[in-house]
């Protein structure tokens, strides 16, 4: 029985398996440690942000640097709004929100450019939103950082961060099986031809980057309501960005289920490096890099679609 065979077999059992596995991820809480908790919430952060950056850089080919710009822009709002009395759950969508607006600003003039224009560009957003952060003392407390009210919600925000990470993985199926996903991938493999083909790239281009947006958006600011304080640094770090690169790269960019592929096995391999090699994650993590661009550039599910001839709905 050949591997095609096998996979095509188990694939009957997916959607149940898939069923349990969510049943005793809504039950988890009960019985898990807070520590547990905090360490799925996580891994459910992570998983929303790698499928965010495969629907723009995945998909349509368009690298983004900067992508963590949009959760720091989910944080920031997020928590300016809790201090000013909103409810944690309206704030969160606001941040979602506001990360498509900042999408479609930034998006409208850089989706024209080409190359690595495009990357270079979103880099230069994220350190322009850093700065600013830093700059406006009286909205966003500067330097310092922005106090949150207590709160002990992690349970709740476990539950959110779940949904936002079922959400986003959910639209990922939607878009790459339907003729929207399609067209993007056909932009991905060449521009100048989709556009012979009559395709107004642009348009669809702007369309997968402002969807790209949403889920940072609201993670950052589920996050910065977990964490109750946030600052510049913490929440437009760069190597952000690089993890959900490197997650998406591992699992297979392009595909559905290569970035919670990815997501799942970096965050268990960066989880137990720093607790024992706390001083070797930065090397390490390059190594990573290194190693799936030149043994593995379409990634684990990328490499068996092309072997087995498996379906792109993978």
């Amino acid at each position: 029985m050949t591997l095609a065979t096998e996979l095509q077999r188990w694939g009957r059992w997916f959607l149940p398996g898939l069923a349990v596995l969510l049943a005793i991820l809504a039950l988890f809480p009960i019985w898990a440690t807070g520590y547990g908790v905090r360490v799925m919430l996580q891994l459910f952060m992570w998983i929303a942000l790698a499928q965010s950056w495969n629907l723009i850089s995945g998909l349509t080919g368009y690298v983004s640097f900067g992508h963590v710009a949009f959760f720091g822009m989910g944080a920031y709002t997020t928590g300016i709004l809790v201090t000013r009395g909103m409810p944690w759950p309206l704030a969160a969508l606001a941040g979602g929100a506001m990360a498509v607006v900042l999408a479609f600003v930034i998006g409208w003039p850089c989706l024209r450019l080409k190359g690595p224009y495009f990357a270079i560009a979103m880099l230069g957003l994220n350190e322009v939103l850093r700065v600013a952060a830093s700059y406006f003392e009286g909205l966003t407390g500067g330097g310092l950082g922005l106090s949150l009210p207590r709160l002990d919600a992690s349970v709740r925000i476990y539950y959110a961060m779940g949904l936002v990470a079922l959400a986003v993985t959910g639209l990922t199926h939607a878009i790459v099986t339907s003729r929207f996903g399609l067209r993007l991938m056909t932009i991905r493999e060449d521009e100048v031809a989709a556009e012979a083909m009559g395709i107004d790239t642009f348009r669809y281009k702007i369309y997968a980057f402002l969807l790209s947006a949403v889920a940072p958006g609201i993670v950052g600011g589920l996050a910065a309501r977990d964490m109750g304080y946030i600052e510049p640094i913490s929440v437009f770090p760069l190597l952000t960005t690089i993890t959900m690169i490197v997650m998406v790269l591992f699992g297979g960019k392009g595909t559905i289920w290569g970035p919670v592929l990815g997501a799942v096995i970096l965050f268990t391999f960066q989880e137990l490096v720093w607790a024992h090699f706390p001083h070797a994650h930065q090397v390490l993590l390059g190594a990573i890099i290194i190693t799936v661009v030149l043994a593995m550039p379409r990634g684990i599910l990328g490499v068996l679609q092309q072997k087995y001839s498996l379906p792109r709905t993978v």
